[in-house]
């Protein structure tokens, strides 16, 4: 890509994949001037080397952390919601009319977007995002529980609490109730709760609620 061709850019649409990223770019009049395929390490050097112009992307993994990169080179970079950006999408669907779309639809006065979140944001979002992967890992071993219970004519209710309570005795209760091997499946599925408890007590303090 020539410098005077860079020059002519005003607005660039671009496509975020895991290795290689689908950039068009448009002129003032939205005639498409660039059209290429880049790998991940050239994304950075490549918008390095341009005037400060309109990028757009959708707001997708990674796409937060480049938008950072982008602002700090000069550009104007802005995150959309991919179901904002698909109305603009020309023909059957490829990346490089994917990127196009971005770029036509990051130019639009009514789009909504998506603030840049900081490295401390994304990182509390991973770690509520693990936080619920743990609690939904909890509410199914505990579902379990009760369901193998009352599998056998054993009612506990309702509440994480009564059932924590309620264990140590049903598992003492003669074979007749819960069989040698069921207690042993439960028993192992309640050590599986209690590890989960204390994956959830260990994430910091902001996240450790109770569910």
């Amino acid at each position: 890509m020539s410098q005077q061709l860079s020059t002519t850019i005003a607005v660039i649409g671009v496509d975020i994949g895991k290795n290689s990223f689908h950039v068009v770019g448009l002129d003032q009049r939205g005639a498409i001037v660039l059209r290429q395929k880049w790998s991940r390490g050239q994304v950075e050097p490549r918008f390095a080397n341009m005037p400060p112009c309109l990028i757009g992307m959708e707001a997708c993994v990674g796409a937060h952390h480049l938008s950072r990169k982008l602002k700090g080179l000069g550009h104007d970079a802005r995150l959309m919601p991919a179901k904002y950006v698909r109305p603009y999408s020309k023909g059957q669907k490829n990346d490089f009319r994917d990127a196009e779309a971005i770029a036509e639809a990051v130019q639009r006065p009514t789009m909504k977007f998506v603030a840049t979140k900081t490295a401390d944001q994304l990182d509390l979002q991973a770690l509520h995002r693990v936080r619920e992967r743990l609690v939904s890992q909890r509410t199914g071993i505990i579902n379990q529980i009760r369901a193998f219970l009352l599998e056998r004519g054993v009612a506990v209710r309702q509440g994480q609490r009564f059932l924590r309570l309620e264990l140590p005795r049903i598992l003492a209760a003669p074979p007749d109730v819960l069989s040698p091997r069921m207690v042993r499946v439960i028993e192992d599925l309640a050590g599986d709760w209690r590890r989960l408890d204390e994956r959830i007590e260990g994430l910091p303090g902001g996240l450790r609620r109770n569910t």
